[in-house]
Parts: C-alpha cells; sequence; structure tokens
C-alpha cells in the first residue's frame, strides 16, 4: 500500500510498510530502480552507497548541532543526497524519467552556502587539521567520505553513462562541508588546529584544506 507525499517540493511514492528483510540479497546481488540485479560489490552499488553513507554521516552532524546553526541547510543537501542516490542507483533512462534528479541550482545553492559562511572566516594561511568541536569534527568526517563517494562516482562515470551534474554536485558539497567544520569551530569559540609541518610529512600531504577543485 502506498500514499503519496510531498519530497523537495514535488509528489513521491513512500511505502507505508516495508519488509526489513526478503533474503533476495543473500546470494551477494542486489537490485537496482529498475530490472535485473548486479553483485553488491558494482561500481553503481559502490557509489550509491558511498552517498548514503555520507547522508548518515551528515544525519549524526545534524544530532550533534543542538544549537540548529546549521540544521536547515543540512536536512536540504540530505533530501538533494536521497535525489541523488536514487539516481546512482537507477542505470535506464525510462525510469530516470520518472525521478526528480540533481540541477545546477542545487549546486549554485551550495556555492551560495560556501560564499554566506566564509564571510564569516579568516583567510586561510595553512592546512587545518581535522577536529576542533564536535560537530567541526564530524563534519570534517563527512568531508572526507564526501570525497569518497564523489572518487566512486567519478569511477562510475568511467564506465557508466552519469550526470556530470552529480559529480559537481558532490565537488561542491565537500568544499561546503569544509568550510562548515571551521565556520562551526568559530561559533563554538574553538580555534581551528593548523597543521605546521611536523611529523615528516611531506607538504601538503594528508591535509584537509579544501581549496575549491
Amino acid at each position: 500500500m502506498m500514499r503519496q507525499a510531498s519530497t523537495r517540493g514535488k509528489p513521491a511514492r513512500i511505502l507505508l510498510r516495508v519488509k526489513i528483510y526478503t533474503r533476495t540479497g543473500d546470494d551477494g546481488t542486489t537490485g537496482l530502480l529498475g530490472p535485473g540485479r548486479v553483485p553488491k560489490a558494482a561500481p553503481r552499488v559502490e557509489a550509491y552507497g558511498s552517498v548514503d553513507e555520507l547522508n548518515a554521516q551528515l544525519g549524526a552532524a545534524r544530532a550533534l548541532d543542538r544549537e540548529a546553526w546549521l540544521d536547515p541547510d543540512l536536512a536540504t543537501i540530505q533530501a538533494t543526497l536521497f535525489a541523488v542516490g536514487a539516481e546512482l542507483a537507477t542505470s535506464t533512462p525510462a525510469m530516470l524519467q520518472k525521478l526528480e534528479r540533481v540541477s545546477e541550482a542545487d549546486v549554485e545553492r551550495l556555492e551560495a552556502t560556501i560564499d554566506r559562511l566564509e564571510a564569516e572566516l579568516s583567510p586561510l594561511t595553512r592546512f587545518v587539521l581535522p577536529g576542533g568541536a564536535p560537530l567541526a569534527a564530524q563534519l570534517h568526517l563527512a568531508r572526507t567520505v564526501c570525497r569518497r563517494a564523489e572518487r566512486r562516482v567519478v569511477a562510475l562515470a568511467s564506465t557508466e553513462s552519469v550526470d556530470p551534474r552529480v559529480v559537481r554536485f558532490l565537488n561542491r558539497l565537500a568544499d561546503l562541508l569544509f568550510v562548515m567544520a571551521r565556520w562551526c569551530n568559530r561559533r563554538a569559540g574553538v580555534a581551528d588546529v593548523e597543521w605546521s609541518g611536523g611529523g615528516g610529512g611531506q607538504e601538503g600531504a594528508g591535509q584537509s584544506r579544501e581549496p575549491r577543485r
């Protein structure tokens, strides 16, 4: 049984009851949105699975955001990521036409948020180590998962059709999460930990400074 609900301004089908286990994946395969099954380690599954992991990391960030500093922004991003995951889980053009897909406006919204938050931050002069206040540390963790999701999507795009806007969205989102982490440290009164180049590492190796890519 289904009912209609609104998701990002458009109707979406929501299952009222979903059986948690089906046993159909016990052979190591999973179904896409559309016909057929693929191995659970297939590049497409790796891509949308990484996006799902990113969404969960942002859910953890929202749980830590007790002052709701970023909650509206993160809520919008989570909804968009759900749509991105659905798009990546779909391989047939006919099914893609039925989905709400990531748009250039979604990318521009991230850029506007970066500009808004960066206006309150001092310019970076050194690389920044992940950490600081709990919320900032969680956002840094989400950033690294976002970069992994981006890599998985780029790998998928080398062999299958992927909308370039998905890559742009993930690329810009990683930039935003870095800025959000710095911004949250500033709001919490916690200084960013700057990397001084110690520990025998090479300049730039293992850094978490996020230049626009």
